[in-house]
Order: structure tokens, then sequence, then C-alpha cells
């Protein structure tokens, strides 16, 4: 079993594509153990000396779906896969924008998650507290973005520009390269192309 955490913010694009890979791998049987970790990219580039974003109503349209996305994981784990490509593909796919809780749960009801029970976790503010331990526990790895994966006590950021076909084997084989990489090199501190793939 490869064990790893994984952060997740459902603006991120990239953390789209990483994710749906590791869903599609799961889905095919990758014997991977995901702790899937909420990151705020509004908490990551605040100004210097701001409130905490979890801790600003200001900022909670940015955090709604990260909210309603640590509820069901936290809650109702058996929808959580589910719920957590819904969101990304809802963010990315449809356009959607996501800052509001209505439009959340829209997105989350066709699946069978127990939107009520959402609403009033997102609503106590616990999923925000979560948020804030997971950040403080990114922090101590100096992590700066997502999708972040943390092996053992080492942190890896990747940004993989192509999202999984329907080949769930193909994406197991990509994670698993990319964690056998982390875990084995960790000599290999950048590794990046000078321009996009044509």
């Amino acid at each position: 079993m490869t064990a790893f955490e994984l952060s997740f913010d459902y603006r991120c694009p990239f953390a789209k594509n990483i994710h749906l890979h590791v869903i599609a791998a799961l889905r095919a049987g990758a014997p991977f153990e995901v702790t899937f970790a909420p990151w705020s990219l509004s908490q990551g580039h605040r100004d210097e000396g701001a409130p905490d974003v979890w801790d600003d109503p200001s900022y909670d349209g940015d955090l709604v779906a990260l909210a309603a996305g640590v509820s069901v994981r936290d809650e109702q784990p058996e929808r959580f896969v589910d719920a957590h490509e819904a969101l990304f593909r809802a963010r990315h796919e449809q356009g959607r924008r996501l800052k509001d809780l209505a439009e959340v749960l829209e997105v989350l009801e066709p699946l069978g998650v127990d939107t009520a029970r959402v609403a009033e976790d997102v609503a106590s503010r616990r999923p925000h507290r979560v948020i804030a331990q997971s950040h403080e526990r990114f922090a101590e790895v100096e992590a700066f973005g997502v999708p972040t994966f943390v092996v053992g006590h080492d942190a890896t950021f990747v940004r993989y520009m192509d999202p999984p076909t329907s080949d769930g084997e193909a994406s197991a084989r990509l994670i698993g390269s990319l964690v056998e990489l982390m875990t084995h090199q960790a000599a290999l501190n950048e590794f990046k192309h000078t321009r996009l793939p044509a």
C-alpha cells in the first residue's frame, strides 16, 4: 500500500488534473492510501499581517466549496470521491463559480449527499477549523500551493498539465511513478520543462 497526503483547492486547474488522476487510479484498484487535505489558495496568497481567511467572513465565498468538500470527506466518507470529482468538474469543466453554498449543494445533491447535513456543518464553521489545521500541517513541510503531495515528511508540488483519459490503469501508473520518484529521488529538487508540450 502506497500512502500519501494530497492537498486540494477546487479553484486550481492543476489540482483538478492530479486529483482526477488519483480518483481514476483508485477506481481502477490502485493500492493507494490517500489522505485528501484541504489547502486554501486565498490563505496562501493573503497579504502579510492580514487575518487568516478561515477567520474572515469576507472570504467565505472562496472557502465554501472547500468547506463543503471537507464536510463530505469527514461526515459522509462513502460519498467523498464522487463529490470530490463533481466539485472539480463543476468548477473547471462547467465553469461554475462555486462561491455560494446553494450552488455547491446543487452539485452535490444528485450524488446522494445529505446536503442538509453539509449545510449545517458548514454553518457551524467546523470545516473551516479543519482547513486551518490542514494548512498549518502543510506549513510544517513548507508547502506553497496545490497540489502538493506529502510522502513521509517530504512535500512535493506537482503541476501536471493533462487530465485523465478513461484508462484508470494509466492514471495509476502515473501517480505511482510520481510517488516513486518522490520517495526514492529526494535529491531531484526541481524538474521542469521549459515550455508547454505542443
